[in-house]
């Protein structure tokens, strides 16, 4: 029997129970009210009073990389520290005892100064400075380009008002080893100098973005987050050899520092692609470390200068006299060491000699200013403009570098008669490395001129891989002609006074040197001071590869005898390096003299 004592709890439970659910009800029909009724309204009221927001989702620069893909500049993360000064103040920290203790904002200021390299006086002001421009202001730039390791430690103090932003910078993990190639970029990112600039469509990134609400108290609004993503940049393969890079650069810093010389390149090209393999430069960059560096020296002098040839040209005009002139190796003139043409003009040797008979070989061999200049009367100033533009002579190069120049060939109606000689030999007219460079693959290609290139290829971030075109050639002297041009300059170094410090063991090697005055800016040349080349290539039967030296005002010697070690030891490494074969057949001499 159920007494009324039993019934009075049950009751009780029943009646809380059903409050329960009335409450619970009540909660249910305003939140659909909320959440679905008025949740256009409610949302209009949070974004009124929310705090909108970005920030930036940096891409990573691409990757510049050589022949075999050994970096030469790369991405790394830097970080950018922000302080809030609307909350700035005392923070509370544990103790050793575990007793909370407050590190009053001064205290505070000095830890993060000893990280970031400014004293707590420094990092006051930033907050000091930021509130008095604005006294709500939630944002103060502390310090940019933190390291890693400086920002872990920063984040290690738990700062609730200290955050961080972080960003890709540029490093070159070789530092300057191809660095006046290479160029730098300035602390932002942007592309200042060198193939960093010139190839900045490959490299540069596509930044993205991150936008979202905020509360109040700075907290992002779960789930008002929107991204758009960052787009990587391309990798830059260039077609330079890092190893021979870095070798030929100590080889031109110690042949311009012994020389006396105010700088020096070394290139080298190869012969049968165009592909220049090696650009070394003194005095040299480390884009780590640009502001080291003169101004004047963060840039290629082997792209960015110009100067007179000198002799180096005379193999350009006899392969023109062979091919347009009906010359031969064995063609003879007579020429002393100091001669005046009929029409005023005077032209001398660099050494006093009788009158010779020497064969246009023997012009090579001895670089006789007279000699070249008697065969030049036999083909027509036309023609000889006409060959030299098809050589590239005054046409630049196809390698895209900024700042590059190009060479200055006049027209034969401006030619006097003084330049009528002069030009055969290299005076009274300039050039460029790459022009230089370009004229001697022709002649050691066999006659057939290929653009030169110094970019492999650029592979974008999809994987798309886009090449430099490196298909226009150009047949500029016959096959004979410039088989002929080749044995002359083997005979060069194998008779001429340098011939000992040019030869490589093993190998037949052809080279030609060249001593060019230099302007002092007012049309008049500078006494007793030259540019010198020497530029050759080897196997001399079978051309592989060109070097060029060049050296800017050398004084110990002046001469282009200045180049000959480099030039030996540059091109001796170049044929280990590529393991070139030695030679399997003897020269071929050809008479001095008729």
């Amino acid at each position: 029997m159920t007494t009324r004592s039993t019934r009075s709890p049950r009751r009780r439970t029943v009646v809380a129970l059903a409050v329960v659910l009335a409450v619970l009800a009540g909660f249910i029909v305003r939140l659909v009210d909320i959440q679905v009724v008025s949740a256009r309204e409610h949302i209009a009221d949070s974004k009124s009073i929310a705090l909108g927001g970005s920030r930036p989702l940096y891409g990573t620069r691409g990757s510049i990389v050589d022949e075999s893909g050994q970096t030469l500049a790369g991405s790394i993360l830097l970080y950018d520290a922000q302080l809030d000064p609307s909350t700035v103040g005392p923070v509370e920290r544990k103790a050793v005892d575990g007793k909370t203790e407050e590190v009053p904002w001064p205290a505070v200021a000095a830890e993060i100064g000893a990280i970031t390299g400014q004293t707590a006086e420094e990092v006051q002001k930033v907050v000091a400075d930021a509130k008095a421009a604005d006294p709500d202001s939630q944002y103060a730039q502390l310090q940019r380009g933190l390291t890693t390791e400086q920002y872990r430690s920063l984040a290690a103090l738990k700062i609730p008002y200290l955050y961080f932003d972080q960003h890709p910078s540029r490093m070159y993990p070789d530092g300057a080893v191809a660095g006046n190639l290479v160029g730098y970029t300035g602390i932002d990112g942007e592309a200042l100098g060198g193939l960093e600039q010139t190839e900045n469509d490959c490299l540069s990134a596509t930044n993205g973005s991150a936008t979202y609400e905020k509360g109040k108290d700075g907290v992002i609004i779960p789930g008002t987050e929107v991204r758009t993503p960052a787009v990587d940049g391309g990798t830059l393969q260039l077609t330079i050899n890092r190893d021979l890079q870095w070798y030929l650069q100590q080889l031109i810093a110690e042949q311009v520092q012994d020389m006396g010389a105010l700088s020096g390149t070394i290139t080298v090209v190869e012969a049968k692609t165009g592909k220049i393999r090696g650009a070394a430069d003194y005095p040299t960059l480390d884009p780590n470390d640009v502001d080291a560096s003169d101004p004047n020296d963060r840039g290629s002098r082997i792209f960015i200068n110009s100067f007179e040839p000198g002799s180096t040209f005379k193999p350009l005009t006899a392969a023109t006299l062979i091919e347009a002139g009906g010359q031969t190796p064995a063609s003879t003139v007579t020429a002393a060491g100091k001669e005046t043409f009929p029409n005023g003009a005077r032209v001398g040797d660099s050494f006093n000699h009788p009158q010779y008979t020497y064969t246009l070989a023997g012009v090579l061999i001895d670089s006789s200013n007279v000699g070249i200049s008697k065969f030049a009367e036999r083909v027509s100033p036309q023609i000889r403009y006409d060959y030299l533009k098809k050589f590239g002579i005054g046409e630049g190069s196809d390698i895209p570098f900024n700042g590059q120049p190009t060479g200055d060939l006049r027209t034969p109606d401006k030619w006097d008669n003084q330049s009528f000689y002069n030009i055969a030999f290299g005076q009274g007219v300039s050039t460029t490395i790459p022009e230089l460079m370009g004229a001697y693959q022709a002649l050691a290609n066999d006659g057939v001129k290929i653009p030169l290139s110094l970019v492999e290829s650029c592979t974008k971030a999809d994987g798309s891989v886009v090449k430099p075109d490196t298909s226009k050639t150009t047949r500029v002297v016959s096959e004979s002609t410039a088989v002929q041009v080749q044995q002359m300059m083997e005979n060069v170094a194998i008779q001429s006074t340098l011939s000992d410090q040019v030869a490589i063991a093993g190998y037949n090697v052809a080279d030609k040197t060249g001593t060019g005055e230099k302007t002092d800016g007012n049309g008049h040349y500078k006494s007793g001071v030259y540019f010198t080349t020497m530029i050759g290539f080897a196997p001399a039967e079978d051309p592989q590869y060109i070097v060029a030296v060049t050296l800017d005002e050398p004084t110990r010697i002046k001469s282009s005898g200045a180049n000959a070690s480099a030039w030996q030891k540059a091109m001796t490494q170049v044929l280990k390096t590529y393991r070139v074969m030695p030679s399997t057949q003897a020269p071929t001499l050809l008479p001095k003299f008729g």
